[in-house]
This record gives C-alpha cells, sequence and structure tokens, in this order.
C-alpha cells in the first residue's frame, strides 16, 4: 500500500518529467509550502544553481508581524520573487507546483510573479 509520502513524490516527480519536456531550456520556478510559511525559487536545471529566491522566512516580512501561512504571504513572497527574478536577468519561467494543487497559496504566488513581470 502507497504511503502518503510516498504519493506526493509520485505527483512531483510525474509533474517534473513534464516541465523538463516542455520548458525549453528556461529556468524553473519552483514552490514549497509548509504549514507555517512559502518559499519561491528560481532554479537553473542545466548548471544546477538558484538565480533567485524569497520565502516568508525573510527578515522583512517577519517584521510585518504577518503569519507565511496566508494568501496575502504568499503574494508578497510571489512578487519578491519576481522582482528578484527580473534583476538577475530572467524575464520568462516554467511554474513547478510540485506536488501541491493549483490553489490558494500556490496560485497566489503565481499569480502575484506573473503582476510582478514573470511570464509563463
Amino acid at each position: 500500500m502507497a504511503t502518503q509520502h510516498g504519493l506526493q513524490e509520485r505527483r512531483r516527480q510525474r509533474l517534473r518529467f513534464q516541465l523538463r519536456r516542455k520548458s525549453g531550456g528556461r529556468p524553473r520556478l519552483s514552490v514549497f509550502r509548509s504549514g507555517k510559511n512559502i518559499y519561491a525559487q528560481v532554479i537553473d536545471d542545466a548548471q544546477g544553481v538558484t538565480l533567485a529566491s524569497a520565502s516568508t522566512l525573510e527578515k522583512t516580512l517577519r517584521e510585518a508581524g504577518k503569519t507565511g501561512a496566508n494568501v496575502e504571504a504568499a503574494s508578497v513572497v510571489g512578487k519578491l520573487v519576481a522582482e528578484r527574478a527580473l534583476a538577475a536577468g530572467v524575464t520568462a519561467v516554467v511554474f513547478d507546483r510540485g506536488a501541491y494543487l493549483y490553489h490558494g497559496r500556490v496560485k497566489a504566488l503565481a499569480e502575484a510573479a506573473r503582476e510582478g513581470g514573470l511570464s509563463f
């Protein structure tokens, strides 16, 4: 019988396989969400380096006094990672939602990144 973690890992690998086929050499905007925080990274898989990153653990966001586990915080992280990616010269990415549904915090982060100037 498959465990919950095993099923999640299968979904993540299935999605990454599709992204590799369709990416066309673009960097990947990867999202990880926990119960308390949300993290985003723009990763160049060809070179194996992170080009830009943002999370709700950053000092400026923590000092705002808001929790990292809501849609508003995800929007702020999305705008911040888009701003940093544009500064690094990245304009087009593929969105890697991991094993998460495109809903709630993940969707808010993606829409804020699009508003910030990233295209995917």
